[in-house]
């Protein structure tokens, strides 16, 4: 079904006919985020320029009742930024600009839309950059980093999103422009900008996003360690930090991510490793020279196989890039496959790994990983082919599995990806009716209505409430394309 024409002109006239994108090739674009295993297609895409329009459009779809889905860069592993009931897509790219470079109080302010790496980019001949660092650096936006509350390899020393957003400027579903936090470091009051941070577009859309910029460091070392078992990888990572030592980021990679990396990426990672772990200090060079040299003994006493140290800029390039790029060599190894971003405490590495390789075995599939190590946030990725019967199925099984598995540890249903409709039924997995019941009271003080983002995050669950409908008046397919 699709919206009324009326509907379309009202559109039309907020952002003008060029920012609105009704044909169904053009919507198809839209239906899904980078895990496409959850799709559905906008009624309509529309990419707004300002916050005065934002707010139009907002008050549009809540004055008919119409879902209103925000959406980055795309790049997000949970089905966040796909309609599950159509509705209106608001696109943010074209709001990619930075407001503000602020080096006095090392922050800055940027429009949703922009692109993570580029502030870095763009702060680096001051000394300055944004720590945030999600693989999809290069082309995931900063609205949508805050939105999902996004982690990231140098996280373990730095902090994950919210620790580096100082201040938003929101238009709430209700139409109204909330501008809280700021460049001052305490605020009075409820902490709004935490609450906000992680709400993947349920209370409102970013608008504009103030975040703190750090001095790059004094030096850099990065080390890559090999190992036979990934059992010894991991106890590795826990005697690293039992030691005292917090790299800036502990990446684990396994063997079946190596071979894929290697003939993907030629990232030159050690053959026939079962697992490598990628160790980066920052710092001091002589306290970074220190660490490194403790940190070689770990390994060792842990039975690594070799353990090589990055040379100069050009070499760590590549050892990163083989990191980075790895969600872009999967299809080397399936066809298809189920993302799973639980975590567990660090403590707790060793025997998950174990549990992932047991489950593994059970449902005879292939898991293959690469994840973030150093805080416990697992991305094991269970490979099938749904053009085999049975399959699917126990993928799903798996995956289940290693949730509850992760919980069972004390863990949590998400690391850094968010909820959005890959992880909304398992919420009541780790909270309570009289938890989800006050999100989902929360969630309607910012939405009275119900229109933004339906059917992710909070669950369709009693606690929480009623499933948004959709109301307005609607005409036949392809009455406006």
């Amino acid at each position: 079904m699709a919206l009324s024409s009326a509907f379309l002109s009202q559109l039309e006239r907020i952002v003008g006919p060029q920012a609105v994108v009704a044909t169904h090739e053009g919507r198809m674009v839209y239906e899904a985020d980078m895990h496409t295993f959850y799709k559905g297609a906008p009624d309509v895409v529309v990419l707004p320029e300002t916050t005065e329009q934002v707010v139009l459009l907002v008050r549009l779809c809540r004055r008919e009742h119409v879902a209103l889905v925000p959406r980055g860069s795309g790049t997000g592993l949970i089905g966040g930024a796909m309609a599950p009931v159509g509705g209106v897509m608001v696109s943010l790219t074209r709001m990619n600009r930075i407001l503000d470079l602020d080096f006095a109080n090392r922050c800055a302010t940027v429009q949703p839309g922009l692109i993570n790496l580029w502030l870095s980019q763009a702060t680096r001949d001051a000394g300055y950059y944004f720590a945030p660092d999600p693989s999809s650096q290069m082309v995931s936006s900063i609205g949508g980093n805050a939105s999902t509350n996004a982690g990231g390899p140098h996280c373990l020393k730095y902090g994950i999103t919210v620790n580096h957003v100082l201040g938003l400027e929101v238009v709430t579903g209700a139409g109204e422009i909330l501008s809280v936090g700021g460049k001052a470091h305490d605020h009075p009051g409820y902490d709004l900008t935490g609450a906000l941070v992680g709400g993947e577009g349920t209370l409102g859309l970013l608008t504009a996003v103030t975040v703190r910029l750090l001095h790059a460091p004094a030096a850099v070392k990065t080390l890559l360690a090999s190992f036979s078992a990934i059992d010894d990888a991991s106890e590795s990572v826990s005697a690293i930090v039992a030691a005292g030592i917090i790299p800036a980021a502990l990446e684990m990679i396994d063997e079946t991510f190596v071979r894929a990396i290697n003939e993907g990426v030629g990232a030159g990672y050690p053959k026939g490793a079962g697992a490598v772990l990628l160790i980066e200090l920052d710092g001091p060079a002589a306290e970074i020279e220190a660490q490194a040299e403790r940190i070689v003994r770990i390994c060792r006493d842990h039975a690594a196989l070799e353990i090589r140290v990055a040379q100069d800029e050009a070499e760590r390039a590549l050892l990163w890039k083989g990191r980075k790029e790895a969600a872009g060599v999967v299809g080397r190894m399936s066809p298809s496959w189920i993302l799973q971003d639980a975590v567990v405490p660090r403590s707790r590495l060793p025997e998950i790994m174990r549990e992932v390789q047991a489950i593994g075995a059970r449902h005879r599939l292939v898991i293959a990983n690469v994840f973030h190590a150093g805080d416990g946030n697992l991305h094991p990725m269970i490979l099938y082919n749904d053009l085999e019967p049975g399959e699917l199925e126990r993928a799903k099984e798996a995956n289940d599995e290693l949730l509850r598995a992760c919980l069972a540890m004390g863990g949590s249903v998400t690391g850094e990806h968010g909820v959005g409709v890959d992880k909304a039924s398992s919420m009541p997995l780790q909270f309570g009716d009289a938890d989800l019941n006050f999100m989902a009271r929360f969630r309607r003080v910012f939405d009275p209505d119900g229109i933004m983002n339906p059917g992710k995050l909070l669950p369709s669950h009693p606690a929480c409430g009623e499933v948004f409908r959709p109301s307005a008046p609607r005409l036949p397919a392809g009455a406006w394309v």
